[in-house]
Order: C-alpha cells, then sequence, then structure tokens
C-alpha cells in the first residue's frame, strides 16, 4: 500500500504558524483511515515552536533556499533557514524510510507550497515558487499536492498503484516461465 506524507495542519493537527490547522478534507480522512498517511509539518520537525512568527522566502524560491543562496526570514527579519533546511532533511527521512513517492502538502507554505508561494514582503503578493521542503521533495522525485488538488493525487496514487501491481503480475508471470 502506498504511503502519502501529509502535511500535519491539513489533517487538523494546531501547527500553523499562528496556532491553526485546515481541515477536514475527506479524502485525506479516507487515507488516514486505510493508514497511508504520513504525517509531518516540517517548521515543528525543524525544531520552530507553534505559534511562531510568519516567515517568508524572498522572491519564494525554496530551491534556492536549499542551494544556500536565499533565507527564509520572519516579519521581524530573524534567519529561520536552518529549521526550514532541517524540516526538509526530516521529510526527506520520512520518504526514504516509507517509501514514499506522493505528497500532499499546504499550499503558499514556505515550507510546503508546491505551486507558489510569498514574495518575501510580507504583503501577501504571490509568485510562482515552491517552499524548502515541496523543492527537496521534487528533487527526490516525489510527486507533490496541494489541498486544492486532491483529486489530481487520488488519479497520481491510482496510477502509482496500478503500476505496482503490473509490475508485480509481471514478476509472478516471470517466475512461472509465462
Amino acid at each position: 500500500m502506498e504511503k502519502i506524507l501529509v502535511s500535519r495542519c491539513l489533517l487538523g493537527h494546531r501547527v500553523r504558524y499562528d496556532g491553526g490547522a485546515h481541515g477536514p478534507f475527506d479524502l485525506l480522512g479516507l487515507w488516514q483511515a486505510e493508514g497511508r498517511i504520513v504525517p509531518l509539518c516540517p517548521e515543528v520537525a525543524g525544531g520552530l515552536p507553534t505559534p511562531r512568527p510568519p516567515a517568508e522566502i524572498p522572491g519564494g524560491q525554496g530551491g534556492a533556499v536549499l542551494d544556500g543562496q536565499l533565507p527564509v526570514l520572519t516579519d521581524a527579519g530573524e534567519d529561520v533557514t536552518a529549521a526550514f533546511v532541517a524540516g526538509a532533511e526530516a521529510a526527506l527521512e520520512l520518504i526514504a524510510r516509507h517509501g514514499i513517492r506522493l505528497a500532499v502538502l499546504k499550499a503558499r507554505s514556505p515550507s510546503c507550497g508546491n505551486l507558489e508561494n510569498y514574495d518575501g514582503s510580507f504583503s501577501g503578493t504571490r509568485v510562482a515558487g515552491e517552499g524548502v521542503t515541496a523543492a527537496a521533495l521534487k528533487r527526490a522525485g516525489v510527486r507533490v499536492f496541494n489541498e486544492t488538488e486532491l483529486a489530481a493525487a487520488q488519479r497520481a496514487l491510482v496510477e502509482l498503484e496500478a503500476d505496482v501491481y503490473q509490475c508485480g503480475v509481471s514478476d509472478v508471470r516471470a517466475r512461472m516461465g509465462e
């Protein structure tokens, strides 16, 4: 059974920077009941408290943070890059341990955003980009979705499990000499 890495805030855990949560989402509840979900808040895993000051990446590019080219800064200018990178490393450890190939992460988060992010001005301006953990997961070959893309994530899950089934059938046939 495929495991799916999911942002804890999307599961109703109060781990957002402001102490809040999101959800519930029916599909995530189903996956949880099936035992598929591996929950993670990269920011908490990286050592940040809840609540915590809001943080953004100047330019919104998590890959540049991973490459050491940009920091992650709070609205007061505190550099929290190390915690964000540590959270991404925690995510990479989980995907390796559980063989995870899919993730559903919080949209527009400086850790988890997969399509767009805030520009670092704390003005609400969005830019195309991704969070630090989303960038690390994508580099590792994980397909990353956000909570507005749950139908696409479900389709990807079905495709992955169909591929695993097909590989299994091929292996059995090969062993049987067919």
